[in-house]
């Protein structure tokens, strides 16, 4: 019994600690580390619709080059993106029920909010960033004979998106860490079920 007080001790002390530097990383990044140039283009470039051309170049792109695979792969696109959101979204958040900083009434008069209202729902963990990371992580493993060191980019991509959560006042930094290793952990996931089945997108396979 001593010993399960002394763990529960320690993990409380633990949680506090995480909780303290996340959100004075979370207040740098949201009042501190600013731009005005920032601050125009990052309440634009989380939403899905300012990428909606690159969405339909790789669908186009998929299509004219891979053929038959293609379904296949625009399917499992779909099944990681779904898995990415419902456990990130349904599961964890309302699991740990933590509040986003700027409904939170100890910090939301210090947050300088960016849209035009704050975003409903639990903050832990950021869906942006699991979506996006999984996506990401997706890509590279099933693309990476044809993207070769280019892959990467999309890391650059959903980290810079994921960022952006916490810019505008919507996520701690935290956050944004947990729900990319989640994403990951799904893309990966899937990433290899689509390998085992119908192997790499490559130029010379159909």
């Amino acid at each position: 019994m001593l010993s399960l007080l002394l763990l529960m001790n320690s993990l409380e002390k633990i949680a506090a600690w995480l909780h303290q530097w996340d959100t004075y990383l979370f207040l740098k990044i949201n009042t501190v580390w600013t731009l005005p140039f920032l601050d125009g283009v990052y309440p634009w470039l989380r939403e899905a619709n300012a990428w909606v051309p690159l969405y339909l170049f790789m669908l186009l792109f998929v299509i004219l080059n891979f053929k038959k695979k293609a379904i296949a792969w625009i399917l499992f696109v779909v099944i990681t993106l779904t898995l990415t959101d419902q456990i990130s979204s349904n599961l964890v958040k309302n699991w740990f029920a933590r509040p986003r900083p700027c409904n939170d009434p100890l910090l939301m008069s210090q947050v300088r909010l960016l849209l035009d209202h704050c975003s409903g729902g639990y903050s832990f963990t950021s869906s942006h960033a699991t979506n996006h990371f999984g996506f990401a992580i997706f890509v590279f493993i099933t693309g990476k004979p044809m993207l070769k060191k280019w892959g990467w980019l999309f890391f650059l991509w959903a980290a810079t998106i994921s960022y952006g959560q916490v810019y505008v006042g919507v996520h701690y930094p935290l956050d944004i860490v947990c729900g990319a290793l989640l994403g990951c952990g799904i893309g990966y996931l899937t990433a290899g079920f689509f390998t085992k089945k119908y192997g790499l997108l490559t130029f010379t396979t159909q």
